[in-house]
């Protein structure tokens, strides 16, 4: 019980050198154990996945693990600040709740079931294939060429970068899709 009282912190004041409470009569012992997150952490620079701002982010890897995600002072975006959903990215990697494995659902089926990787870019390619085919227009009525289809289209996301566009603009256009858009306006 006396270990526990010279524990107290009023105790340790009232009792030691510390009279004001500004030393080591305020500090507790725990604190001193604690280690930060980023602490021997290798640093990463990355931007952040949510909008199209395109924040700059710093990624504290240890272990092969994400274990902090802060803003970058050296972007010249955002000068080391996050919005709130950006300082919660960390979560899209480490989250419990996290999808790790395609989930499927059949047609006409009420439950979801989960697909190996290669199994749903396949399905993904067979459709894509069938809808161009579907689709597809060589010729208008008068006879001159069109060499397109309207069985599929693109809409990007915002956090899509220039090159990830002007990559998915080249595939569209090469399947002979005519409706390729992206929702980012920077």
């Amino acid at each position: 019980m006396r270990k526990l009282i010279q524990r107290w912190s009023v105790v340790r004041q009232a009792t030691g050198a510390d009279h004001l409470g500004l030393g080591a009569a305020a500090r507790s012992d725990r604190p001193g154990s604690f280690v930060a997150r980023t602490e021997g952490a290798e640093v990463v620079t990355s931007v952040c996945p949510y909008c199209a701002v395109g924040c700059g982010q710093r990624v504290f890897v240890a272990d092969g693990r994400i274990t902090q995600i802060e803003g970058d002072p050296d972007s010249p975006i955002s000068r080391g600040r996050l919005c709130p959903k950006g300082s919660a990215s960390k979560n899209l990697v480490t989250s419990s709740l996290r999808q790790t494995k395609v989930l499927y659902r059949r047609p006409y089926a009420t439950e979801w079931e989960p697909l190996p990787l290669e199994r749903a870019m396949d399905m993904i390619a067979d459709r894509v294939i069938e809808a161009r085919s579907r689709g597809w227009q060589d010729a208008d009525e008068q006879g001159r060429p069109l060499r397109r289809t309207l069985g599929i289209a693109s809409l990007g996301g915002a956090t899509l970068d220039n090159e990830e566009n002007y990559l998915i603009k080249k595939l569209f256009t090469a399947l002979g899709a005519i409706q390729v858009e992206n929702q980012a306006r920077i």
